[in-house]
């Protein structure tokens, strides 16, 4: 079910649904069992429960246990528990009454914000959808304002998020870099300058690297700008750059069949940055930032990039391409210098499923975090705790990047010899940053997606990077 909120001044007369108590402490718990004149649950049950319903003449209440929830991440994780447990229950329509619920103004947005989380659901192509599919939750009271400044900050970060999932759940003979090029330049209205280089331009300008990757593909290859300017003065923006293959079989380094179907959310760092800059503007963030990505499709014809293959970089560096299956890097090469090049940013901070080594490494609790900027690193860290979406710290060294020389030109794009195969990416790109600008590359090859589902989402595309993006932006920059 997906979970639609609504507010209401009371509870209607007729309704005989579930009204949802949230109990915060033992004091507040005494005084609603008191209200109620009943005993209705005992405090051991109670306290091994998150949730206990109860009904009370003919009428069913929904206990929260809000007494362990300590911080906004505590909340928001029990508001999509909550939805998980009206969602097994197969609970349509609930009351949240505010003004018995003891919450701060603060604690209620984020459990609802929680709820809203766990609910995505993509389904854009179910012919036969469940019927009473949507879970109808009523803010019941006069305790919140419906006009809210922190919900309306968590609601543009929502429909940040919600983008994010749909672009990387749509499958590749639907958005490829063309369509994908075009869905972008409808956040315009938003009040975003958006500018799509197409192949013609982008060879004009020698982004070979990018070209090459997406050359044995029928579909065009894109570099598509975002533009936010919220500042009041022309300060640098922060610049976010992303990786958008939207189907990668390897090229001629072909990938098994096995599990090649998931390469549709290749393209999973780019829709972070999509989905972060449409939050920046539904939310009318006062910085300046500024979003590339580069969108290709990588493929094998009579046409595509051989192994073995040298092209120039828009750097002006040469790359020799070993193995065509280690192309993300290639399409970052070019977008990188591009991006630190026009636009003179603070800092840039990259995100692609670029390794399956980094999964090796990291599973799916952390991403891979590479940085030439200490300070950058630890923003990023501190906001990626404070609302679970993980970073480690990865090693950089000039022995790592060695292991990318090459014989026959400037650098080779994969090391075959060395291990360390997510920090000897790391280190290629690295070589982009031509003017040594505080750099940070998000490996979110292990977070993009999950099979089973996590703390806030409910499996599928994660949507991961935008809440962090978002907060490191919130915390530090504004």
């Amino acid at each position: 079910m997906k979970l639609k909120l609504d507010f209401l001044n009371k509870v209607p007369k007729e309704a005989k649904d579930n009204e949802i108590i949230l109990v915060k402490d033992k004091a507040n718990k005494n005084k609603i069992l008191k209200s109620l004149n009943k005993s209705i649950f005992t405090n051991k049950l109670f306290l091994e429960k998150k949730f206990l319903l109860q009904n009370i003449k003919d009428k069913n209440y929904i206990f929260v246990n809000c007494l362990n929830s300590k911080t906004s991440l505590d909340y928001e994780k029990l508001g999509s528990q909550l939805f998980l447990f009206l969602n097994n229950n197969s609970i349509n329509r609930s009351f949240l009454v505010s003004n018995t619920s003891y919450l701060t103004s603060v604690q209620l947005e984020k459990f609802l914000h929680g709820a809203q989380l766990k609910s995505y659901k993509f389904d854009v192509y179910k012919t036969n959808k469940e019927k009473d599919e949507t879970n109808n939750l009523y803010v019941v009271g006069d305790k919140y304002k419906k006009s809210n400044l922190l919900r309306s900050k968590l609601n543009s970060l929502l429909e940040g998020v919600f983008l994010t999932r749909d672009l990387v759940s749509e499958p590749g003979n639907i958005l490829y870099p063309d369509e994908y090029a075009k869905r972008i330049t409808k956040l315009r209205k938003l009040g975003l300058k958006i500018t799509v280089y197409d192949k013609k331009k982008l060879k004009k300008m020698g982004m070979n690297a990018l070209l090459g990757v997406g050359q044995g593909s029928v579909r065009g290859s894109y570099l598509v700008t975002i533009e936010w300017n919220g500042a009041k003065n022309k300060s640098k923006p922060l610049a976010f750059v992303g990786k958008g293959v939207c189907f990668d079989t390897g090229g001629y380094s072909l990938k098994p069949a096995k599990f090649m179907e998931d390469m549709t959310y290749d393209m999973a760092g780019s829709a972070t940055v999509v989905g972060l800059m449409k939050t920046l503007a539904l939310r009318k963030s006062k910085i300046n930032a500024v979003g590339v990505v580069g969108l290709v499709e990588n493929m094998v014809s009579g046409n595509a990039q051989r192994p073995g293959d040298i092209v120039k970089s828009y750097s002006g560096k040469t790359i020799e391409i070993l193995n065509t299956d280690a192309e993300g890097r290639l399409v970052l090469a070019d977008a990188l210098t591009f991006t630190e090049e026009k636009f003179k940013p603070q800092f840039i901070v990259d995100l692609a499923t670029l390794t399956g080594a980094i999964i090796v490494s990291l599973g799916s609790e952390y991403a891979g975090l590479f940085s030439n900027n200490d300070k950058l690193s630890k923003q990023l860290i501190d906001a990626g705790k404070s609302v679970e979406e993980k970073l480690w710290r990865m090693p950089l060294n000039e022995n790592f990047d060695k292991l990318i020389n090459s014989k026959n030109a400037d650098m080779q794009n994969i090391n075959y010899v060395g291990g360390a195969g997510s920090t000897t990416a790391a280190q290629f790109l690295q070589r982009f940053i031509i003017n040594k600008t505080p750099w940070a590359h998000l490996d979110i090859a292990g977070m993009a997606f999950s099979k089973y589902g996590g703390a806030l989402n409910s499996g599928g595309a994660t949507g991961y990077g935008v809440r962090l993006l978002n907060k490191l932006i919130e915390d530090n920059y504004e």
